[in-house]
């Protein structure tokens, strides 16, 4: 949601603390705020305030910008009629912040009462009126007929136990998992996400322990918070969302994709079925096809030709028999086809030809061998070795990588996407607070790489080269894009970037790494994944000279890190795990070059598409249509 003058939003608890605070930053953008607080003295005075920022965006109304509204949220008649007065006053609701909570006012093992004046007034604020409030909320926006967002206020405490407060804890445990299952309603354009910070110096967290508070780093500033949940009301992709928010980490998404992986059970097992079913009924033939590199020759097309070579069965131990779906095309082909990618000189490597062309492929289990006993028939997989050109591959079962879905968007976290992942967190060691620079930003690696760069909570730059992809990134969340065919990126980042770039992930090399050495900060981090523009030329890769390059590092204790994927191959699957949990819950988009390229045939032709730099997204080919054709019928 774009947050512009004439939106409104309803805030409980707003007369102080973190509802004050993003009371004030919503007021900032010219958006109509409704007040509900039991404190009528503070509730007027910060109505007073928003309609003094108000009061610069609109002029002449003819009704209140800004309204306060006495309400006891226990109480089910005052929250409707605080529901119905925004309505009637804004015409519609857009925004809703059920920020209202108390603590335990006498400890539960000291209660002797029934609780009813104590820990069930806190499970009535707390939980009770967040699930009154979210529903007359969703009522509201249904009236409205537009789109809406709910932030439902949480804890950490939701999240893990707070021992002196266990009612307390409960309840915000209790709106964490109420909040997380109300993702469905995102089909109706309503969003309801929650925000868990750690302690915040408000009137409620000032009384909590003060040794408990300097362990976890002190009070969570403010404007993180209202970062937060600035996020969670501007990003379209968050619903069923759980932002923490802590010092020691900034803001992460809970659960992680892994601990997530757990205990989500897939809606329908209709794609693990036509797995099967397909796999099964597969008749192996007697040969297959794949794409090999005959002669070294930087020209991808001239180095490669189709062999067909005989399957050979039965599997040999330990080795599955993987039918390829979908291949990914990378940039380093071309590398491969020259032999750069092996030791020794041309006289002896062409003694080892032809090569399995090749990197990264998804599909499905055909077939497994002895020994083999954690790989089934049918089950989806993705590879990431040589030989990927190929109708099928026979691999070493140490070598598969167990996928949901043969999907051709894991083709695209696959080198691409764990080069982002790994490299920005061991290579870059990347943090929050940052700002990010990513040259070729919307390629298959660039993609990835700014929109893991905005999960972190970073300010990201981004280069591309044309308008339609300079759209693309923008979708992704990009806060600055370079498009180099109508700006001059050098002038750019010097002028709106004087103190420098934190973090670059630049994969260009040539005049691009030039510039980004030059727009580095002070202490900063440079980290080269690849060097696209020296890749094509006469003769192929052509190294570049740096002279003084020790000096200028030294001189700003910068770093300049090189990235090689395959060194990393430990972290393979704990990273792809986490990109398909991002993506699986809508954190993480994964763009695909729309052009079709089908059968061993087209990878040639792929390959010069990629290189040709108006490709959008990651390229794949289809090896075998048949199966999408099989699926899409079922």
């Amino acid at each position: 949601m774009e947050l512009k003058p004439g939106l409104s939003a309803l805030i409980t608890g707003g007369a102080s603390g973190i509802g004050k605070a993003v009371s004030l930053a919503l007021a900032e953008r010219g958006i109509f705020i409704t007040v509900v607080d039991y404190s009528e003295e503070e509730g007027k005075k910060v109505t007073a305030l928003i309609e003094k920022q108000l009061a610069k965006f609109h002029k002449n109304l003819k009704f209140p910008s800004a309204t306060f509204i006495r309400c006891d949220v226990t109480k089910k008649g005052e929250l409707s009629s605080a529901f119905a007065k925004h309505l009637a006053t804004y015409g519609g609701l857009d925004i809703c912040i059920n920020n209202a909570g108390i603590e335990t006012s006498v400890p539960l093992q000291k209660d002797q009462t029934d609780g009813s004046g104590t820990w069930r007034h806190t499970v009535n604020v707390n939980l009770v009126a967040v699930i009154d409030c979210t529903l007359l909320a969703i009522q509201a926006i249904q009236t409205s007929k537009r789109a809406g967002v709910i932030i439902n206020m949480g804890s950490s405490a939701g999240l893990y136990p707070l021992f002196k407060d266990p009612v307390y804890s409960a309840t915000k445990g209790g709106v964490v998992l109420f909040t997380r299952s109300l993702l469905p309603y995102k089909r109706q354009g309503i969003r309801v996400n929650v925000l868990c910070p750690e302690f915040v110096e408000t009137n409620l967290g000032a009384k909590a322990d003060a040794k408990v508070i300097n362990s976890l780093g002190g009070f969570i500033p403010m404007e993180l918070v209202v970062k937060g949940a600035l996020e969670l009301i501007t990003d379209e992709t968050k619903a069923g969302s759980c932002l923490w928010i802590t010092n020691r980490r900034g803001l992460e998404y809970w659960p992680t994709p892994a601990e997530e992986a757990k205990y989500r059970v897939p809606s329908s097992n209709f794609k693990s079925r036509s797995m099967l079913t397909y796999a099964l009924e597969l008749k192996l033939p007697q040969s297959f096809e794949k794409l090999v590199v005959h002669t070294l020759n930087h020209n991808f097309r001239d180095a490669t030709r189709i062999l067909r070579t005989p399957l050979v069965l039965p599997i040999k131990r330990n080795h599955v028999l993987v039918k390829i779906l979908y291949a990914g095309v990378n940039a380093s082909d071309v590398n491969f086809s020259s032999g750069r990618y092996f030791s020794g000189n041309s006289r002896d490597l062409a003694g080892n030809l032809p090569f399995d062309a090749g990197f990264e492929a998804v599909g499905i289990i055909a077939a497994v061998g002895d020994s083999v006993d954690t790989l089934k028939v049918g089950s989806a997989a993705a590879v990431m070795t040589f030989g990927s050109y190929a109708e099928f591959m026979i691999v070493p079962s140490k070598y598969i990588l167990p996928v949901a879905r043969p999907d051709p968007e894991v083709v695209a976290m696959l080198t691409s996407g764990l080069t982002a992942s790994i490299a920005l967190e061991k290579a870059a060691h990347m943090d929050s607070g940052k700002t990010v620079l990513v040259t070729a930003a919307a390629g298959g690696t660039g993609q990835f790489a700014v929109q893991l760069a905005k999960l972190a909570g970073n300010k990201v730059v981004a280069t591309c080269g044309g308008s339609d992809k300079a759209m693309l990134l923008k979708k992704l969340g990009v806060d600055r894009v370079i498009n180099y065919r109508e700006e001059d990126v050098k002038t750019v980042l010097k002028k709106e970037f004087s103190k420098g770039v934190d973090i670059i992930y630049e994969s260009v090399g040539g005049q691009m790494f030039d510039m980004c050495l030059n727009a580095l900060a002070i202490y900063g981090r440079l980290v080269v994944i690849g060097m696209i523009s020296q890749y094509q030329g006469e003769h192929g890769w052509t190294p570049s000279n740096y002279p003084g390059l020790c000096e200028k590092l030294l001189a700003k204790s910068q770093t300049v890190a090189g990235f090689f994927l395959v060194q990393y191959s430990s972290l393979w699957q704990q990273h792809l795990d986490k990109l398909f949990g991002f993506y699986s819950s809508g954190m993480l988009k994964v763009n695909m070059d729309p052009r079709k390229f089908v059968g061993l045939k087209s990878v040639a032709d792929a390959v010069e598409y990629l290189h040709s730099g108006k490709s959008i997204g990651k390229v794949v080919v289809c090896i075998d249509p048949t199966f999408s054709q099989l699926t899409s019928k079922m």
